[in-house]
């Protein structure tokens, strides 16, 4: 039978790369053998400088703008995370959870609007937030997958005909190695053992084991490779954080504050002021075990055809144990100090209870336990019909699912505190607030045991809330491709079809233990709770003096224990708040065309495609309604749900022609200068498109009192369209080495259809006002006619005191709380909420420059990479802004830095990175209308590695070796949000070659 060699061009090959399949037969060992035809291309990847080499010939050779990072040999990703490789990419920037990177930022588009594939598949993704919320978002969790099975990630930063559409940022393929690829038998196994340094209570040392096991038969007609990583990884970290910061403008009084209260540096009348409403210190302690595993199987029967079956697989057991230590701003206001900024900050706040007994100084156990789960299985067929024209079909079903993993939900919160505050402040003037606290447990309304000290009999609980969440997303994808190539380019035309479902579901269960009073100290079981210095975990910062006494525990315990003190079932049973599914059907086709050729003697290529899609969207939900928004205390709220359910349902479809151009010529030997235009889409996240009102909340306070919130609620849009952006890019590369290359590019996205907040004040599901009805205003009388202040602590009492014939002066107005809850009835108003709704009505211009350069110093082994990014945008956020107005700004963009020291010689491999990224927008809505911002962060990590044999090597890495922290603030660095104490993680191990 003869055999024929089907001729690759460049443009070809940046398909194949594109599309992450084999479009086009590998190449046999007997054609391999014809070293001297210059048809056939040989690539050995087997060290630094090697995969160096192969990154570098992607971006000159691909159409486009396009970065790539390859495995210096199988098994051997310059990282086991994706996420922290793809960082040093230029342009590229990273999100981090627990200090590991998680998702990607691209040109300043956030996680949301980047395409993830595998192997040119469109993967699904699910993820819960922290604290079982809702999940909305549609961004690839990088944590979950290990980098043993993957041979290279290439990052699109400019629309494709062929690549699939939903990137604005770029398109990230990840390309997993193939057993024809690499003939014979390879089998190796692994280990490490990782050192987290900020461990506290796990194991310092986890291990971490892989093998990769690859074969083919002599004629090189069947291949089988499967790939297997398991980790485990124990960590902690510790902080502190402010759950709201309510700002308005200051009318020369304080709301909840004393008689005598003393303003210091005061805000001018008019000026905008922030007000903290709690402040928490916290410490938290993970357990992580992954497993990845891929099995791929390769049949190639003749020369012109292959088929590909593979299977992948991850699975993430994250298990968090948290405790924290906090205060709660309200009344008793007595002395405030402002700093100078625009928007005035109380750095330091004091509380002074006077008469009053002792307030409650929180101490809530939480846990989350939670498992996400992926699996794509996918069938690739590739044949060649003659020389010039190729036909794959490719097609996979692939999952992400992520679900509780305890019968209490995903997370749990056992409220707990001591009545121990008889005075509390905070001093916001540093990074880390520092906490004061008038400790007090001798004050006989109280009943402690007056020891001066802070013990468990002086705890009791309060609330338990258990939180169900679980995110199921489902793609079936399929393509078929044509591929024809002639003398001067080539042909590509194919028609896909889409289908996504995702499934959410949420839920909050909520008991009542010792009630919001703590009224039953020193009631839990011995033992149950360790004391804990959370200052003392604490490095990094200056606590001066900061009230420190606490406690750890196990928040599933103490669940279990109150449901049978207090009688309820620790199952996680409350009534769905979200039931939602969005289901989206694509179906596209494409063609496009590459043309190679001189102009003017000099060597050129062009792309130009052509993509037409038309998406049909079902957004739908069955949630439960809730019935009461009960007023259980002074300023607190619950909404509380019956046993109707309500379906909600609505359509919506859409098309777009989404046309590309790229266009690249080499101006003088060696250097290649690019232009290229491209449409690129990037879908609404799926909170954007429920049907349903959803995250129903109560207000900040009693609704007619002065400085009161509104309940918040919000409510999606299914007919929302996709952003829309218009691309270019404009780039010049001087490649004057094998491996060295200088470049600079200007990138410009003007992007319409941003969907921006808008806020409606309006009634949801027929709720009732408690707060406005006839009760409130009766009791507003009484406590006048008494002479008592109207404040929310004494209205509650009145309302609670008539209400069930009880004298006022009966108790203190605060134990009140601990007895009764107002319910709302029939006369009282109906409550009108914020309800934040989405529509397309923005639109934004991002723009900057890229900055590269890679060079290696001869034959000395030293060489080194480094790069810049800029990102501007013309829409940011006003600090000074009306905070009643919701502001739109583009969020995450920064610029950006790497610089990567790297040597290689003979056995030796060293390698130093430095990663940097400017401070950014990364929500215009951390609390209501207020803006969070993610501070300047640096970070640093190596890696050497030693050829012991040719079989053996051993490695030593080290992630965030200065042990670099995060910081989130609002309107000014003062208003903090959540800080998080990092340390250095190590890994030592080794990997055998057979």
């Amino acid at each position: 039978m003869s055999k024929k060699i089907f001729t690759k061009t460049r443009i070809a090959t940046s398909l194949s790369l594109i599309l992450g399949v084999t479009a086009l037969p590998a190449i046999s060992a007997e054609e391999a053998s014809l070293k001297d035809s210059d048809e056939i291309e040989i690539i050995a990847v087997t060290g630094m400088l090697s995969s160096i080499k192969e990154s570098t010939r992607i971006k000159r050779d691909a159409s486009g703008v396009v970065d790539a990072i390859s495995a210096e040999d199988i098994g051997k990703f310059p990282d086991t995370n994706l996420a922290e490789s793809l960082q040093r990419i230029t342009g590229v920037s990273i999100d981090r959870t627990n200090g590991e990177g998680s998702k990607v930022t691209v040109r300043g588009f956030g996680p949301d609007f980047n395409m993830v594939t595998l192997n040119g598949r469109t993967m699904p993704a699910s993820g819960l937030p922290a604290g079982g919320g809702v999940a909305n978002s549609r961004a690839f969790e990088f944590s979950n997958l290990a980098s043993d099975a993957v041979k290279s990630v290439s990052v699109y930063k400019t629309g494709k005909a062929n690549i699939a559409t939903g990137g604005i940022g770029a398109v990230i393929d990840i390309v997993t190695g193939k057993p024809l690829d690499n003939p014979g038998m390879h089998v190796s196994v692994g280990a490490k053992a990782l050192m987290d340094t900020s461990n506290r209570v796990g194991d310092d040392v986890t291990p971490e084991l892989s093998g990769l096991f690859s074969w083919t038969d002599d004629d090189e007609m069947f291949g089988a490779s499967l790939t297997v990583n398991t980790q485990e990884r124990h960590s902690s970290t510790s902080g502190a954080f402010v759950n709201q910061w309510r700002t308005g403008a200051f009318d020369g009084t304080i709301p909840q504050a004393a008689d005598d209260i003393q303003l210091n540096n005061a805000p001018d009348i008019g000026q905008l002021y922030s007000m903290p409403s709690d402040l928490r210190y916290f410490i938290t302690d993970q357990e992580r075990e992954r497993t990845n595993a891929q099995l791929t199987l390769q049949f190639r029967p003749v020369e012109s055809l292959t088929a590909t079956l593979d299977y992948t697989y991850s699975k993430q057991d994250t298990f968090q144990a948290r405790a924290e230590q906090s205060i709660w701003m309200d009344t008793y206001k007595s002395s405030l100090g402002f700093d100078d900024e625009t928007t005035a900050t109380p750095i330091d706040y004091n509380e002074d209870r006077g008469d009053q007994p002792p307030r409650d100084l929180g101490l809530a156990q939480q846990e989350l336990n939670q498992v996400n789960e992926n699996d794509s299985i996918g069938l690739n067929i590739s044949y060649d019909v003659n020389d010039y024209f190729n036909i794959t079909f490719d097609g996979h079903s692939s999952t992400a699912d992520s679900s509780p993993d305890a019968e209490y939900g995903s997370w749990v919160n056992a409220g707990l505190g001591a009545n121990i505050s008889a005075g509390q402040g905070v001093d916001f003037s540093n990074d880390y607030p520092t906490m004061r606290v008038d400790f007090d447990d001798c004050d006989p309304r109280r009943g402690l045991n007056c020891n001066g000290i802070l013990d468990q009999d002086d705890v009791g609980t309060s609330i338990l809330d258990m939180n169900y969440a679980s995110q199921k997303t489902d793609i079936n994808e399929f393509r078929l491709i044509g591929a024809y190539e002639f003398e001067e380019g080539s042909i590509e035309f194919g028609v896909e079809s889409r289908s996504m479902e995702s499934h959410s579901v949420q839920s909050l269960t909520r008991h009542t233990m010792g009630n919001w009073g703590v009224e039953n100290p020193g009631e839990l079981p011995a033992d149950f709770l360790t004391p804990v210095n959370f200052t003392k975990e604490i490095n990094d910062f200056d606590k001066n003096g900061a009230f420190n006494q606490g406690f750890t525990g196990s928040a599933s315990q103490i669940g279990a224990w109150a449901a049978g003190e207090y009688g309820f079932d620790f199952v996680a049973n409350g009534a769905s708040a979200t039931n939602r599914t969005i289901k989206e059907d694509i179906t596209a086709a494409f063609f496009q065309l590459d043309l190679s050729g001189e102009l003017g003697g000099r060597p050129y290529n062009i792309s130009a495609g052509l993509r037409l899609e038309s998406t049909d969207v079902t957004s739908s939900a069955n949630v439960a309604l809730p019935n009461a928004v009960a007023w259980e205390g002074n300023n607190d709220f619950n909404v509380r749900f019956g046993n109707g359910m309500q379906d909600f349902s609505a359509d919506a479809s859409y098309d777009h022609a989404l046309p590309s151009f790229d266009f690249d010529i080499e101006v003088v030997d060696n250097v290649v200068a690019r232009f290229s235009f491209s449409k690129t889409i990037a879908r609404p996240t799926y909170d954007q498109l429920s049907a349903a009102a959803s995250d129903v909340s109560g207000p900040t306070g009693p609704t007619s009192l002065p400085g009161v919130q509104l309940g918040t609620a919000s409510n999606g849009n299914p007919g929302l369209l996709p952003l829309e952006s218009n691309n270019i890019d404009l780039s010049a590369e001087w490649y004057f080495a094998e491996t060295s290359y200088v470049s600079i590019g200007y990138y410009e996205k003007r992007v319409n259809n941003f969907a921006g907040r808008q806020p409606v004040e309006e009634n949801v599901y027929g709720l009732r006002d408690a707060t406005a009805g006839p009760r409130a205003q009766a009791a507003a009388l009484a406590l006048t006619a008494l002479g008592e202040e109207i404040t929310d602590t004494n209205l509650f009492a009145m309302v609670a005191a008539t209400e069930n014939n009880v004298d006022f002066y009966s108790m203190p107005a605060e134990d009140f709380e601990v007895q009764y809850d107002v319910l709302p009835n029939g006369e009282d108003p109906l409550m009108d909420f914020t309800v934040t709704k989405f529509v397309n009505n923005k639109e934004a211009k991002i723009d900057g420059f890229e900055f590269a350069v890679q060079h290696f110093f001869g034959e000395t082994g030293f060489g080194f990479q480094a790069n810049y990014t800029t990102v501007n945008g013309d829409v940011g956020f006003d600090n000074n802004g009306d905070p009643s107005v919701t502001q739109f700004a583009l969020v995450g963009l920064s610029d950006t830095a790497n610089l990567i020291l790297m040597y290689e010689n003979d056995d030796f491999q060293a390698r130093i990175a430095y990663n940097w990224r400017d401070k950014f927008l990364n929500t215009q809505a951390q609390y209501i209308n207020e803006p969070g911002y993610t501070e300047e962060y640096a970070q640093v990590d190596f890696n050497v590695a030693y050829q012991v044999t040719e079989q053996l090597s051993v490695f030593f890495e080290g992630i965030n070796i200065t042990g670099e922290d995060t910081r989130t603030h609002g309107r000014t660095t003062a208003q903090l949000w959540n800080l998080s104490e990092q340390e250095a993680r190590y890994a030592l191990g080794g990997r055998y070659t057979f």
